[in-house]
């Protein structure tokens, strides 16, 4: 399937982009070896205003850098020390806009994302952002790769999904963020076993 264009990442809503991202194909192309899943679960992070964000008040530093740029590129950073989670830039530059991908359907490789966790086929292989970092060999130095033209990461094009398939809840462990905290910014799929934490009522 062809890759998702500069179009569909360059948009000015970050929270339009991470609804859209439900049902994607997430892929990553390391040492050969081919993974993917759709993604089931993302947050939206939107620049200046957002409390919750790296880029809130503009905040300009080596890590958050990229996030300053155009879409359509990967911000992949290491939290508690441990998991590196994956988020796609959005919006045009100078807008830190940012979707982090919390969870995914395993699709292709599934020896081999077992093999990377060291872990059975459940829901624990990718369902949350640290283990689908892990799942899918996705490290910091990815960060700033490009999901238009890269041969390491990027998104394929798969059917949308009707707005009746998604859910809208807060965010999770973003109580820091005040006001922000309540926003309705996380995105799932509707009564997907592979989103994380704990079953979604709705």
């Amino acid at each position: 399937m062809p890759r998702l264009p500069s179009e569909f990442y360059l948009r000015e809503e970050v929270t339009v982009i991470a609804r859209e991202l439900l049902g994607q194909l997430l892929v990553t192309e390391k040492e050969g070896k081919r993974t993917s899943g759709l993604i089931v679960e993302t947050e939206a992070y939107r620049g200046p205003e957002d409390k919750a964000s790296h880029a809130y008040n503009n905040r300009r530093t080596p890590r958050t850098e990229v996030m300053f740029g155009p879409g359509g590129h990967a911000y992949v950073y290491l939290c508690y020390g441990i998991h590196h989670l994956f988020n796609v830039v959005t919006g045009p530059a100078d807008r830190p806009h940012a979707v982090l991908i919390r969870a995914i359907e395993p699709v292709e490789g599934l020896e081999i994302m077992m093999a990377r966790r060291n872990r059975t086929l459940s829901k624990q292989l990718t369902s949350g952002p640290g283990l689908v970092g892990e799942a899918l060999a996705l490290r910091a130095h990815d960060t700033g790769a490009s999901l238009l033209s890269g041969e390491m990461v990027w998104i394929e094009r798969q059917p949308p999904l009707l707005d009746a398939a998604i859910l809208a809840t807060p965010r999770i462990g973003v109580d820091y963020a005040e006001e922000c905290a309540a926003w309705p910014w996380r995105f799932s799929i509707r009564q997907n076993e592979w989103v994380s934490g704990k079953k979604i009522a709705g």
